[in-house]
């Protein structure tokens, strides 16, 4: 017999989110997409063990890193990640990182928070919110995540699986 509710009333949800960089670098891919996540963190109260899954695509101008990276030092160390790029479409948002999160929760599909930041917003603008997002309270729910004013003690290398 299943659950009419997902497991202990939980559902999968899907959390979309995007934003934009200026340059194809490897920090301005993770500081970008860490920024990204941060938001959707803070705006659906996400906790790591939650995280079923997490889709990132890039467009094709984007190739310096993978931005699933940033996922991995907030501490999603055993979250299944992907990244691929996007379809090259000829009026499409340049320089542009976008994510699916998959979430177990127990919320409402309408009261999911998807995320538009850095030029995105255009993307979904039935999106847009303003969110603040405080160290302390993100320090909560991620006590070992990666913290943007410490450096990366070394790289972390992405399997993509």
């Amino acid at each position: 017999m299943g659950y009419p509710n997902g497991i202990g009333g939980k559902v999968c949800r899907g959390v979309r989110g995007a934003t934009t960089v200026t340059v194809n670098t490897r920090e301005a891919i993770l500081t970008a997409t860490r920024e990204l996540l941060r938001l959707i963190i803070k705006a659906n109260g996400i906790a790591p063990d939650d995280v079923a899954s997490a889709f990132f695509t890039t467009t094709l101008d984007l190739n310096a890193d993978y931005p699933a990276i940033a996922a991995r030092q907030l501490g999603w160390l055993n979250v299944a990640l992907m990244c691929a790029h996007e379809m090259a479409i000829p009026h499409g948002l340049p320089q542009c990182i976008r994510v699916l999160v998959h979430w177990n929760t127990t919320r409402a599909q309408n009261e999911v928070h998807h995320v538009y930041i850095r030029g995105a917003e255009h993307l979904r603008p039935d999106r847009k919110m303003p969110i603040i997002v405080e160290d302390d309270e993100l320090d909560a729910l991620y006590p070992h995540g990666f913290k943007p004013d410490q450096p990366e003690t070394q790289p972390i290398q992405e399997e993509n699986s």
